[in-house]
């Protein structure tokens, strides 16, 4: 064995053993997962799915003001007594608004990195998008997630801190709701939030549906029925309520 073979055989297990750069911490299963484009989109489903049913839940209640004044503003006194022995008064209200932010921080992270990442990917830019990319309601998701926001900011002060609402009385749901829409501009405001919300929810249903698996041309045209469908119901049973106060149905 030469001098030079004694300097370079102890040199290749110490080099080895000498750990890569930006490996000394290991990542946990959720670390590794939230990193995959796939865990992204899982996260992005799953939270989207519970800002849906909050949304089908949130929809139907409204529609109570349809059976009586006294109808919803027993909901409202009900819900906030639910589970009121082990979570307090208001306690569980509290604990669904806890966890709709949490859902609503989580699909805005995950639908942003996604959206950079696929930018990413495509750093020179196509001279011409492909027809769906060109579909009104993709190309409105950004500008209706920025109206979808202000908006709630704004619907929290008006019918539940009662701050900006001409009645804002505590406990008085139907009043402060008819009181709320009989300014056009209100009714107004809300349609648009209502409509880029079925907009949103068209196009996240859409994909949804579409990502489960390998999908055959009627399997599409049935996803696309169904987040059209459930996107029209959702729409037109919010955009109800205004209506009909501004028409004087509901006084």
């Amino acid at each position: 064995m030469t001098l030079q073979d004694e300097r370079v055989e102890p040199a290749l297990p110490a080099r080895a053993r000498r750990p890569a750069a930006g490996r000394g911490r290991r990542r946990t299963s959720i670390g590794r997962l939230w990193s995959s484009t796939a865990g992204k989109k899982i996260a992005m489903a799953a939270s989207g799915a519970i800002l849906l049913l909050y949304v089908v839940a949130h929809m139907l209640s409204n529609l109570k003001v349809f059976i009586s004044p006294a109808s919803i503003d027993a909901y409202a006194v009900w819900l906030r007594r639910l589970f009121d022995g082990l979570l307090g008064y208001e306690g569980f209200v509290w604990v669904v608004r806890l966890v709709l932010l949490a859902a609503v921080l989580l699909h805005a992270t995950a639908a942003y990195q996604l959206a950079r990442r696929a930018r990413a990917a495509r750093p020179v830019g196509y001279r011409r998008r492909p027809k769906v990319q060109a579909g009104y309601a993709v190309r409105t998701m950004r500008w209706g997630g920025v109206i979808l926001a202000f908006f709630v900011v704004y619907h929290l002060l008006d019918l539940t801190t009662g701050h900006v609402n001409p009645h804002g009385v505590h406990g008085e749901v139907y009043r402060n709701v008819v009181a709320s829409f009989q300014r056009w501009y209100i009714a107004l405001f809300y349609a648009l939030a209502v409509c880029s919300l079925g907009l949103h929810i068209r196009h996240g249903l859409w994909s949804a549906l579409q990502s489960l698996g390998a999908m055959t041309a009627a399997r599409q045209r049935a996803a696309k029925l169904t987040a059209l469908v459930v996107a029209i119901a959702i729409t037109a049973g919010f955009l109800s309520v205004p209506f009909a106060v501004v028409t004087g149905i509901l006084k």
